[in-house]
């Protein structure tokens, strides 16, 4: 009678007797072992076969080893070309007949895991274990023998939004046309009209389609993805252009193009280094977050489409089913009204790059983070800037926490000289016997030296610490990369006074000018927050700062408009404006330049403001101011 056992990958003990008896129990024995691993290698060698798609290299009983690899790619052509992992699990023999389950997992094209156990029967033949052939199909147990696979990747999922403020839509979902052009079909002539249509430089789709023709590439080439209205202006065009086609879906968009850029990001063909950095997660057609939010966050946000896979002829036996599941939204603290504001006022900066930064005072929540222009880096949140007089509110709190009277009267020459090196004011201007509270109205540079000398090195960064430059806040943000700023302890007698008006080696982005502005007005440093669903890390705890310096730093600011170098923002609606100018200067190819910044607040809106590079003679106070006051005029009227 034949013996059945079940391999497993532990092999069992044995038991040897004496004398005959023992012999033919040892002799046994060893027989079937050989039959057990005969059978195992049998298996093994089919699943390496299959998951190296070379089916003709296991062993067969029944057909033929090019009879076997031709129904296997009969059978799963529907599945795709995605990696797969076969494994041996348990295998049981009975005599000469075995089965083995194998543990089968296929990566289909849109990247989920169809995995089932196939047994696989197994027979002896001659001296030779090898796959048995028969009426059931070799690679899944519910097909039949002559049975295929079929997939259908109906269903469809929308990406995740972009909400704003109350829930506001800062990108919603709307419809676009993908232009792409079909390689078999589309000819020079509709690519050359096409060119003309969509902008492009003469020759270059031209290019791209000979290239793709000479691969034998049957691909469509992505174009242009057009919203809405702009596709209904060019449909007349290209409508009955051979082989060009206007494929219909849906994608997040801002209300223009240019809104919140290049904060929100965009959403775009899948490039080939994405697939090169994470083949499993994207493949070529796919689309995906390309830059800014809809990048970072593309894993929240996009959808996951919907697959089935049946036997063929059969599609109410579904093998592998997963519904299609929309992107989950992204949460934000924007709000729609105040960004709007921010990018209508930087219009006024022309072709000059700026940033405008907003903050709620109450939350340290960012309102507005606007970039002009609108392409290319996000220097709002990025850039790395000398902070000329803004950072003068920083050096002021770290007088007032060690002390000093704003009534104490300190000297504003045109110049000084500390350690062999004249420093001087932007200007040479010069102010009559003035108190420290007029210094700081008019931003007076010398005055802030003098000021400032006996402070020990590390106080200016401890002040800036306590204000929100310097520390990293990057988590709470919900988004990176970000500058928080830099004021290092100084190094010496010029290191120090330049730092004490924002020259020398301090700098800091418009988001970190802004969250020391916010700090003052509300008296406490809060991490400033943007995204808040997915929710990020980090301690938002406020830490309250010294009541009286803030308490003066209030009146400080408010002089600085009232009867400094702030007066462009008298008369702004909406109420009392608290705020710093400041003037960066530096030099370019050797040709010296400004940065002008502006700084404050008005309400419960903190902001900051930076117009990158003006000409030397211009300031904080007749560039940047202006802007702000348009933005913050808006805010009331818009």
């Amino acid at each position: 009678m034949p013996r059945s056992t079940v391999l497993t990958a532990a092999g069992a003990g044995v038991l040897v007797a004496g004398g005959i008896g023992g012999y033919m129990l040892w002799h046994q024995h060893q027989q079937s072992s050989e039959q057990d691993e005969g059978a195992r290698t049998a298996a093994t060698t089919l699943a390496t076969a299959w998951q190296n798609r070379k089916l003709d290299q296991a062993t067969y009983v029944g057909t033929s080893p090019t009879g076997a690899a031709e129904n296997f790619r009969t059978t799963t052509r529907a599945l795709g070309s995605g990696p797969i992992k076969v494994t041996v699990g348990k295998i049981q023999r009975d005599g000469n007949a075995a089965t083995a389950d194998l543990q089968v997992s296929w990566t289909l094209s849109d990247g989920k895991q169809f995995a089932w156990t196939d047994p696989v029967p197994l027979a002896k033949s001659g001296n030779t274990w090898g796959v048995k052939v028969g009426d059931k199909s070799l690679w899944h147990p519910r097909l039949t023998a002559d049975g295929a696979f079929s997939v259908d990747a109906g269903g469809s999922a929308t990406r995740g939004e972009i909400l704003g403020r109350g829930g506001a839509k800062i990108m919603a979902n709307q419809n676009v046309y993908d232009i792409t052009i079909d390689p078999v079909k589309a000819t020079d002539q509709s690519v050359r009209s096409l060119e003309g249509i969509v902008g492009s430089s003469p020759g270059s789709l031209g290019a791209k389609l000979k290239k793709a023709q000479s691969s034998g590439s049957k691909g469509t080439i992505a174009v242009i993805t057009y919203r809405e209205s702009d596709y209904a202006a060019h449909k007349g065009s290209i409508e009955g252009l051979p082989g060009i086609l206007a494929t219909e879906r849906q994608q997040p968009l801002a209300q223009t193009r240019t809104f919140g850029q290049p904060l929100l990001g965009t959403v775009g063909h899948v490039t080939a280094e994405m697939i090169k950095k994470d083949p499993q997660r994207y493949r070529e057609g796919m689309y995906a977050g390309t830059s800014g939010l809809q990048e970072t966050y593309d894993s929240t946000l996009a959808p996951t489409s919907g697959v089935t896979v049946t036997p063929r002829g059969s599609s109410d036996v579904i093998l592998f089913g997963q519904k299609p599941r929309n992107g989950t939204s992204l949460q934000t603290t924007l709000d729609p009204k105040v960004q709007a504001a921010a990018e209508k006022a930087l219009t006024k900066t022309g072709k000059t790059p700026s940033a405008l930064v907003a903050i709620d005072v109450k939350s340290g929540d960012v309102l507005a983070l606007a970039n002009s222009p609108s392409y290319g880096i996000n220097r709002a949140l990025t850039g790395r800037y000398q902070p000329g007089s803004t950072l003068k509110v920083s050096s002021t709190y770290a007088l007032l926490t060690k002390g000093f009277s704003t009534s104490t009267k300190v000297p504003c020459p045109p110049d000084i000289v500390v350690d062999g090196r004249r420093i001087g004011n932007f200007e040479r201007e010069t102010l009559s016997d003035p108190t420290f509270v007029e210094d700081f109205a008019h931003s007076c540079n010398t005055a802030f030296v003098k000021a400032t000398a006996d402070l020990a090195p590390g106080d200016m960064r401890t002040a800036a610490t306590a204000l929100g430059i310097g520390v990293d806040w990057s988590k709470q943000l919900g988004v990176g990369p970000v500058f928080t700023g830099s004021v290092p302890v100084t190094t010496g007698k010029t290191d120090q006074a330049a730092a004490s008006f924002g020259q020398a080696r301090t700098l800091a982005s418009p988001m970190a000018i802004a969250v020391m502005s916010g700090s003052v007005a509300r008296g406490s440093f809060i991490p400033p927050a943007l995204v808040t669903n997915p929710k990020p890390g980090g301690d938002r705890t406020p830490k309250p700062l010294n009541a009286g310096a803030v308490q003066e730093l209030h009146s400080l600011m408010r002089k600085v408009v009232t009867d400094g170098s702030g007066t462009v923002m008298q008369g702004t609606p909406g109420g009392d404006v608290y705020a710093k100018t400041g003037t960066a200067e530096f030099t370019q190819d050797g040709k010296p330049l400004v940065r002008a910044w502006l700084t404050g607040w008005q309400g419960d809106v903190a902001f900051a403001v930076l117009v990158e590079e003006v000409a030397t003679g211009q300031t904080g106070g007749t560039v940047a101011a202006p802007v702000a006051k348009d933005f913050l005029t808006s805010l009331q009227t818009g």
